[in-house]
């Protein structure tokens, strides 16, 4: 199997990892393109002595580091001046270090060894790196969330995850016309959404509805993430798999909001 064959499983991941990471689809598939134009230019340098995810990781964490992150420019719909003035007032706030390490084991399922070697720590310091991005998170302002799911027990989880983090739930909409209506009366300040809802309407149209309305960040739940991440249509900044952990909706919910320009203390 080439190396081509053995990479591309992982890449849907990689994407969803590389915009959670800089709070931009058009940011984070920059990076994506740039280490997979690295692996190309020199497929010698790419680790061998590693499993393929492990050794594409880190190779993505050498690009990522090396790289300024307003030299990758941006021309994503949505990516504007504020939004980069809000993450480099963020970033002022909370090491870079400290949020990889919290996403990658968190929301892309690293043990804390495989997290040490991608972001070339000793192991004993990524524990330490996830408390600091954790103490970051309880210094976010509280939002306002909508959550649109249609399974009652999976809203329940939800909305207390969501709770046990601060935030105040504004309601849980079953199907797209409920979702858009609710957001219209409450103007939440994030947005958790399913993709297939109860009378078999989108989740993802209900979300670009009420995009044409106002601005607010949007988390979408799929048990197919990869469905989402073609590269073939504007998608998902911020993405959770079900079946998801506690712990991987409190890493995304904390990051969605990480770029938000509301919860960033004493804006």
């Amino acid at each position: 199997m080439s190396l081509g064959q053995q990479l591309a499983p992982h890449l849907p991941f990689l994407r969803r990892y590389g915009r959670a990471l800089t709070g931009s689809q058009s940011h984070g598939d920059k990076y994506v393109r740039a280490t997979l134009e690295a692996i190309v230019a020199a497929p010698d340098e790419f680790p061998k002595d590693v499993d393929p995810r492990l050794g594409l990781y880190r190779m993505f964490q050498a690009i990522w580091s090396s790289a300024n992150y307003d030299e990758m420019g941006d021309e994503g719909v949505g990516d504007t001046d504020g939004h980069a003035a809000v993450a480099r007032a963020r970033m002022s706030r909370m090491t870079p270090l400290s949020r990889q390490a919290l996403l990658l084991t968190a929301m892309e399922g690293f043990t804390p060894e495989d997290a040490a070697y991608l972001i070339d720590v000793d192991a004993n310091e990524v524990d330490e790196l996830v408390a600091a991005a954790l103490a970051e998170i309880e210094g976010q302002t509280r939002a306002r969330v909508l959550i649109i799911e249609d399974e009652p027990i999976i809203a329940m989880d939800i909305e207390t995850i969501v709770r046990d983090l601060g935030h105040d739930v504004t309601g849980v909409a079953v199907t797209r016309d409920e979702a858009v209506a609710l957001a219209m009366e409450e103007r939440p300040g994030l947005v958790l959404a399913d993709i297939q809802l109860a009378d078999d309407s989108s989740g993802i149209d209900a979300v670009k509805d009420i995009l044409a309305e106002f601005e607010v960040p949007v988390i979408f739940i799929t048990a197919f993430p990869e469905r989402l991440l073609t590269g073939e249509r504007p998608e998902p900044t911020f993405l959770i798999t079900k079946p998801f952990q506690r712990s991987t909706v409190k890493a995304a919910i904390s990051q969605a909001l990480f770029f938000d320009q509301t919860t960033v203390p004493g804006a």
